[in-house]
């Protein structure tokens, strides 16, 4: 095998990317830890990894994701430095928030850096992720008392590239409510006739430009991990235009039939952690409530030991307008809710891409996202809010009037999107 991938934290985002390049790269091997006690993954897998991963000679490239502190696995492996090392960023350390910088654990975001510094090539799942840990650099070194390193952005910047985050769409259209499906028929053959013209202008267009953010790349298994990550993530981006262009299209009055009487069904599917910000997400539900407006919600995602208190209080106070309610394990069960579901709501506090929201737009839901983070780089400023206030009147305006999101035509810009 010439392609070692090491993923110490195997689950969710982290696990699909390594999955889809498993399936799509043939000479590769995966070494693995569970998704289960991030901060103890990202502290001692290095050690783990040094026993668990058998020497060879047929090793070329090593790919790996930010969790691996690389500089730790590389000193207690020889002979794995001779490796082309590629490092993976879902996430960074740098910008990730804390109440207060005392509470930020700086060995995090230093492992972080050391893995860069060690790395040949950093691959960024987004260019928002990537400019917030580069230009972070100097500011977080700043916590050392003295004899602080200097030029670290300088030193690791030109090794950095976003390659968007990869996924496979599955076909979801027997689980569409009546009136995306209507739309799924009624604009299939318009838009494979404006794809075809499409694709044209984008070979053309690839002709004549550069890649941006684009390390140069010598060797063929780079190129190959590289490439194949770049393949992966471009039928992301035709994918998820085709689900806007399908789904999203207005359809007529009477096509939505029985669907305009329901109440406004909204979804949340995200892990249950601070950092998605559910205290807010159900400070505006209550706030419907109190309202009297009608409304449906699905409370997914994962949840792991310390599932914050506020899901047991929102639990009560939501009552009967719950739909679902925590992790679906089987991936049909999940995409029968979102495309049963209105509107896919986050109000995430960390997010470098954000999975769930494109998921649950291919399955036809409005978006509405924080004017910040990774959202505006990939959503249109009409799905953006600025305020918890905004996200509620959005949502009273669609409780009252819950056709607006069913006919509502999703306004895509592809030339900032993927």
């Amino acid at each position: 095998m010439s392609i070692l991938l090491i993923e110490a934290f195997y689950g969710g985002s982290h696990k699909q990317l390594m999955d889809n390049l498993k399936d799509e790269i043939e000479d590769c091997v995966l070494y693995s830890l569970s998704a289960k006690k991030w901060h103890w993954r990202a502290r001692t897998s290095a050690l783990y990894f040094m026993q668990a991963v058998p020497p060879s000679d047929t090793y070329r490239v090593l790919f790996t994701s930010s969790v691996l502190n690389l500089a730790e696995l590389v000193a207690l492996r020889p002979d794995l430095r001779k490796l082309k090392k590629v490092l993976y960023f879902h996430e960074n350390q740098l910008v990730y928030p804390v109440r207060k910088s005392q509470d930020r654990d700086f060995q995090y975001g230093y492992n972080q850096i050391l893995s860069c510094l060690v790395a040949d090539i950093v691959v960024f799942n987004s260019a928002f992720n990537m400019e917030s840990f580069l230009t972070s650099i100097a500011t977080f070194l700043k916590m050392i008392p003295d004899h602080r390193p200097r030029h670290m952005e300088q030193i690791i910047r030109p090794k950095c590239c976003v390659i968007y985050f990869p996924i496979r769409f599955p076909d979801v259209s027997r689980f569409l409510a009546d009136h995306k499906r209507l739309l799924q028929q009624n604009n299939l053959q318009s838009f494979k006739s404006s794809e075809d013209s499409s694709k044209l202008s984008d070979e053309s267009e690839k002709s004549t430009r550069e890649p941006s953010h684009q390390p140069k790349l010598k060797q063929s298994e780079q190129d190959q991990i590289l490439q194949s990550a770049e393949l992966i993530s471009t039928s992301l981006r035709e994918d998820t235009l085709e689900t806007v262009n399908l789904m999203m299209s207005e359809p007529s009055s009477s096509s939505l039939g029985a669907d305009s009487q329901r109440p406004l069904h909204i979804v949340w599917p995200h892990r249950w952690e601070h950092d998605k910000d559910p205290e807010t997400f159900f400070k505006v539900l209550r706030k419907l409530k109190e309202m009297e407006l009608p409304f449906s919600v699905s409370v997914l995602g994962e949840m792991f030991t310390d599932v914050p208190e506020t899901f047991s209080e929102a639990r009560m106070f939501l009552g009967s307008a719950v739909l679902h309610w925590g992790f679906l394990p089987s991936k049909d069960d999940y995409f029968q809710v979102l495309c049963e579901a209105d509107v896919v709501i986050s109000t995430a506090k960390h997010e470098f891409f954000g999975v769930a929201m494109l998921e649950a737009v291919h399955c036809g839901c409005y978006p509405l996202c924080p004017k910040s983070l990774v959202y505006p780089e990939i959503f249109p400023a009409e799905y953006l809010y600025s305020t918890p206030e905004q996200l509620s009147k959005k949502l009273q305006n669609f409780c009252k009037r819950p056709h607006l999101v069913r006919k509502h035509r999703f306004q895509v810009q592809p030339t900032n999107t993927f």
